[in-house]
């Protein structure tokens, strides 16, 4: 077999691998992505909401201020290129469960560094047909969902096109790995960079991550009286689709039984959840599974393997991997290419000291 040359070979094809391989075409890299479709992905089952502030405590997310913008400029970008829209931008709605709460939120948002994420408060449930709202809710704006299929799909499309796309089952054992290049079945690069999402766990290499999955469960939905054009968040969310009739609702959190097999007890908690907020019927149309690749300490894993400098990990975007993934892609694309450093919170050297344990 004539061995084919690249400076890259990404292991992976859900949003870190993708939004990787961009970055690197971008930066002029010849890119080859490994994808394996007989596997499942959570960036399939996601909903993709990026929401600036989260939490019962209206906190920001982190890095907020610059992740977001970037990965809405990044999205876009991408979705041009395709002719194909990824990104839609949606208020969210935060019903309050009490006036107390009300009162709380309203005294966050005199906070100067959350009010340029909230909108006009509303003070009645009618914003949102069909939603038992009786205290009103306060919105979140520069939120919205990307449409994490589309952008899979699109890119994978793409990269066959242009001879950057195997698709192929991967084992770790079939790659050579020395000082300065890598070599699996025929294919030479110079970096091997690993974005298989939970698959992580079984990867020799970085088994030694203290990673912490977990698994999530999302209903497909149809409502008898139910009308929204924005989302709507209080425990669960509510996200129209764009099929305008049907709406996900979502998620469940679970660090146990990590399997992708949907069950009765995650449908009956979203159900729980969902029907004091829309008390009208509904109909579920399909119920999905997917294990989020989450870290210990919430941050993402990126970065090279202590002792071999030519096999990196693009991974731990957990349960925010939408707007993650692009603006840690930048980052250590710039990292391989120009040297700079990446951001310690998210660089795996913070835990080399349980690799030479």
């Amino acid at each position: 077999m004539k061995i084919s040359e690249y400076d890259y070979l990404i292991i992976g094809q859900g949003v870190a691998g993708t939004t990787l391989a961009w970055h690197l075409i971008q930066a002029g890299k010849r890119v080859l992505v490994v994808g394996d479709s007989s596997r499942p992905s959570a960036s399939n089952v996601a909903a993709g909401i990026y929401n600036p502030l989260t939490g019962r405590k209206l906190v920001k997310t982190w890095l907020a201020d610059e992740i977001f913008p970037y990965a809405v400029r990044f999205y876009n970008q991408i979705g041009e290129s395709l002719s194909v829209q990824l990104v839609y931008p949606q208020n969210i709605f935060r019903p309050y469960r009490s006036s107390e709460e009300r009162d709380r939120y309203l005294s966050y948002v005199s906070d100067g560094d959350l009010a340029e994420y909230i909108a006009e408060e509303s003070d009645s449930q009618a914003k949102v047909k069909g939603l038992n709202a009786p205290h009103g809710g306060l919105e979140v704006k520069g939120s919205g969902w990307v449409d994490l299929k589309e952008l899979i799909k699109n890119s994978k499309n793409y990269f066959i096109e242009n001879n950057q796309y195997a698709e192929s089952s991967f084992e770790t054992r079939d790659l050579l790995i020395s000082d300065k290049r890598v070599t699996w079945k025929g294919v030479d690069a110079g970096k091997v960079i690993f974005c298989q999402g939970y698959d992580a766990r079984e990867n020799t290499l970085f088994n030694w991550l203290p990673f912490n999955p977990v698994k999530g469960q999302i209903l497909d939905v149809t409502f008898d009286d139910y009308s929204a054009d924005k989302i709507v968040n209080q425990g669960i969310f509510i996200l129209p689709s764009l099929t305008k009739t049907e709406y996900r609702v979502g998620a469940t959190y679970s660090w146990h039984d990590l399997d992708w097999e949907s069950t009765e007890d995650g449908r009956a908690y979203l159900e729980n959840k969902l029907q004091p907020l829309v008390p009208g019927s509904y109909t579920i149309n399909k119920q999905q599974a997917g294990i989020r690749p989450s870290c210990k300490d919430r941050r993402p894993l990126v970065g090279m393997h202590p002792e071999h400098k030519a096999v990196g990990i693009f991974n731990g975007l957990g349960t925010k991997g939408v707007t993650l993934a692009p603006y840690f892609a930048n980052e250590f694309v710039n990292h391989l290419c120009e040297g700079t450093k990446l951001n310690p919170e998210a660089n795996i050297a913070r835990y080399f000291s349980l690799y030479y344990h």
